[in-house]
């Protein structure tokens, strides 16, 4: 019998090491620094605890705390101290779920007597917690049948729901429950992996509690969910903590209200802005813009109805797929109407509505099309889930073989509008075939290489999301970070087989031959909402002079300075700049924090020596102020900032 296993790493080297080694064994025997910073590994595409011993012939990696898989690794465990220390601190409570999120975790309770947490239970928490992960616990995996995982977790019903339902996604899988114990006291239900010990933890903060309904349905229990966040080391939880304030800082919704940009009337209902003026303005500049840059690189404007019968949508499955989410229907003259959720089946009316033929395509319709779908109270928030959505929403129809370059062409559109708008540092995933999929593998291989080469010819990083793709279609999700850091799913570019195949769409080949054209789904923006409520955070409402409502405010010094002011607002505004003038009824100091506050690019101050010279004091945003700046020399200076930038 051999006494050694032979592993292989991700560079393809092998390392022999002593038959029952663990993944700590391996981790130790390359260096000392990797086994610091180990938590787990990933053998043979599974990860795995560090105690479990490995087979051999196995392909082995590491995994670090300074990595996302290393850290979704952490956060799971300072998740299950979290839920120790609660049922320690709350006899009786009941646990339920406790998943790794992005930046953090969360853990869903019931405790007694209908009781809920504070504040001052969260301090409480938080020292308890401390008190477990000093205590240095080893997280020791265990594995039982179903009826023993039931009998361990008699006491906990959501536990022993989990179970009854033999869940996957939380520990039990073919009839085997895997649990983990770091105490002789408290044991979750967890596939894990897990750090080896809470020793291994420590960097966390608890930041708040919610609500949540248990499996996210509103009849059953409603559960108090804390939510964290963990990290690999004081320096990152500190620089979270600090995005996080600065978050707070550029939340779109306190700043629609406080720069009187839109705001959500309880009269219309939840998720249903309305845009005040300036708001209005920025929303029309960001739409024209679009719409120049969309004719410019050859869309066919269309427009369609808000609702249709519900025939439109038994047809495109919609009814099937998003029922749900869609609002209840309505009942006129015998037919029944709904809302419509997607724009996509009466683009593909306009495109059936007579024959076409290839030297038509590609055929691209785009519309600002704003759709309905009834989005849970629960999720809603400020201007990023709504439930009435404007989509810049794009379909084009083309050849199989002009498949690969109109999706190149589509993709570097996409990046060169995003860049415009101040967004640039971008990533994408591509989301690939699923195990269950319509159509034909073929097409589906195409599809997705003509994906992937879009991607390399943007010299965009992505990452394969394998199996990520819906039924009917691969796609690709774009993804940008904003001025903080902050990683949002902006555009989407969809090849579709299904939709022209239900409507049996064709067109005409040079050989005179029906074909069946390809259906590429785009959404730039997303929606118009959600985009003006990032670039809102973005900016932090400071928008660029181009979008700013108001590019300029002039302010007299005193009262016989006004001709002059009024004289110099005419100017700025006859040659298209958005000015505006507040008179001198309040100090110039107070006038010229106001406007600060009101972030306004550029103010224009006027005294005597600026009406003897036809001059102006300018204050920027930024808060360089300069005296005596001839006014026809502002005027020029302006010149490239008031409008869209245009495109090569």
């Amino acid at each position: 019998m051999a006494d050694s296993i032979t592993l292989t790493l991700p560079d393809g080297s092998q390392r022999a090491l002593p038959l029952g080694s663990t993944g700590a064994t391996l981790a130790a025997s390359i260096g000392s620094g990797l086994a610091r910073a180990a938590v787990a590994v990933v053998v043979d595409g599974a990860e795995t605890d560090l105690t479990a011993p490995l087979p051999d012939g196995a392909a082995v990696a590491v995994v670090t705390t300074d990595t996302e898989d290393g850290r979704h690794i952490l956060r799971h465990s300072t998740a299950h101290v979290l839920a120790q220390a609660v049922l320690d601190l709350f006899p009786g409570a009941k646990f339920a779920i406790g998943p790794p999120i992005e930046n953090g975790f969360y853990y869903d309770f019931e405790l007694p007597d209908a009781t809920t947490f504070s504040e001052d239970d969260l301090v409480r928490i938080d020292t308890r917690m401390r008190a477990i992960i000093k205590a240095d616990q080893p997280f020791i995996r265990e594995e039982h049948t179903q009826g023993e995982g039931i009998e361990l977790f008699a006491d906990q019903p959501y536990k022993r729901e989990i179970i009854e339902r033999v869940d996957a996604a939380e520990g039990a899988v073919g009839g085997v429950v895997s649990a983990h114990r770091n105490s002789e006291h408290f044991v979750d239900l967890c596939r894990g992996p897990h750090v080896p010990s809470t020793g291994r933890l420590g960097h966390f903060k608890l930041q708040k509690v919610a609500g949540a309904y248990w499996r996210g349905d509103e009849n059953r229990p409603m559960l108090q969910r804390i939510y964290g966040t963990a990290w690999e080391s004081k320096a990152a939880l500190e620089a979270h903590l600090t995005m996080l304030e600065e978050a707070e800082k550029r939340d779109h919704r306190r700043l629609g209200l406080e720069l009187d940009l839109f705001h959500f009337p309880p009269e219309i209902g939840g998720g249903l802005p309305v845009f005040h003026p300036k708001g209005g303005l920025i929303r029309k500049l960001m739409e024209d813009y679009s719409r120049a840059e969309h004719q410019r690189a050859g869309y066919e404007f269309v427009y369609t109805p808000h609702l249709a019968r519900s025939t439109l949508f038994e047809k495109s499955g919609h009814l099937d797929w998003y029922a749900d989410g869609m609002y209840p229907p309505m009942e006129m003259e015998g037919a029944t109407y709904y809302p419509k959720p997607m724009n996509c089946p009466m683009h593909i009316l306009i495109y059936q509505s007579r024959q076409r033929s290839y030297r038509e395509l590609p055929l691209r319709l785009f519309e600002f099309g704003t759709v309905y779908r009834f989005e849970r109270s629960g999720v809603l928030h400020g201007l990023t889930r709504v439930r009435g959505i404007t989509q810049d929403d794009s379909h084009i129809f083309c050849a199989r073989d002009q498949l690969a370059d109109e999706l190149a062409s589509l993709l570097q559109f996409v990046m060169k509008v995003l860049r415009t708008f101040g967004l640039t540092d971008f990533e994408a995933e591509l989301a690939t075939r699923p195990e269950k999929f319509v159509g034909v593998a073929e097409e589906w291989d195409q599809a997705t290489a003509a994906l992937a080469d879009a991607l390399e010819r943007a010299g965009i990083p992505y990452v394969v999301a394998e199996g990520e793709g819906a039924f009917y279609a691969p796609k690709i999700d774009v993804h940008v970070r904003d001025a903080i850091g902050r990683r949002w799913q902006m555009s989407t570019l969809q090849v579709d087989f299904q939709l022209p195949q239900l409507f049996d769409l064709e067109y005409t080949s040079a050989e005179n031959v029906r074909e069946r054209p390809y259906m590429i789904h785009r959404a730039l923006f997303g929606s118009v909402e959600r985009f003006f409520g990032i670039l809102t955070e973005h900016y932090a409402g400071a928008f660029p002079t181009w979008l700013s409502p108001v590019q300029v405010r002039v302010l007299a010094v005193r009262d016989d300075h006004e001709d002059y002011a009024a004289s110099v607002v005419e100017r700025l505004a006859a040659v298209g700049l958005r000015v505006d003038r507040i008179e001198a009824d309040d100090k110039l100091g107070n006038r010229i924090r106001r406007a600060k506050l009101e972030k306004i690019p550029w103010v224009l101050v006027v005294g005597d020596d600026d009406v003897a010279g036809d001059t102006v004091g300018v204050n920027g945003r930024e808060g360089d102020v300069e005296r005596g700046v001839p006014v026809a020399a502002f005027i020029e200076r302006m010149g490239d900032q008031t409008a869209a930038p245009v495109s090569p």
